[in-house]
């Protein structure tokens, strides 16, 4: 399946990222993949927000869940270890989860507070 894609900016770092922005793309997510490049993620795109939780059943590969507010800052961050029924849920509502490699955030020192930029942020659902 293949999804639309968008840039987000982390500081200096481009990220190449796909969106799940339908329930289908949302549940399927990054299911039985065995790798990712480093630059790329999935950005789970929601309606409205809401407390959102994330599992790694049928996920091959260790990732790190940024929760995002509307205008791209980092609520919080959880580690995420593959095929693991364990939740991972928002700390407060939000609208935007990005995916990416586990390790991604901590190498590059970004924490919660940070803000991404991109042009989905700040963007009102339809």
């Amino acid at each position: 399946m293949g999804l639309e894609r968008t840039q987000l900016m982390a500081g200096m770092h481009r990220l190449d990222v796909q969106l799940a922005q339908t329930q289908e793309q949302r549940q399927i997510g990054l299911m039985w993949r065995k790798d990712m490049p480093q630059h790329e993620g999935m950005l789970f795109v929601f309606d409205q927000p809401s407390t959102q939780c994330f599992w790694m059943r049928n996920t091959l590969i260790p990732l790190t869940a940024a929760f995002l507010e509307d205008d791209g800052t980092i609520v919080n961050l959880a580690d995420m270890k593959p095929l693991n029924d364990d939740s991972h849920c928002s700390t407060k509502p939000v609208r935007f989860v990005l995916e990416m490699n586990q390790g991604w955030f901590a190498k590059r020192q970004i924490k919660p507070g940070f803000k991404l930029g991109g042009s989905v942020f700040g963007k009102r659902p339809n």
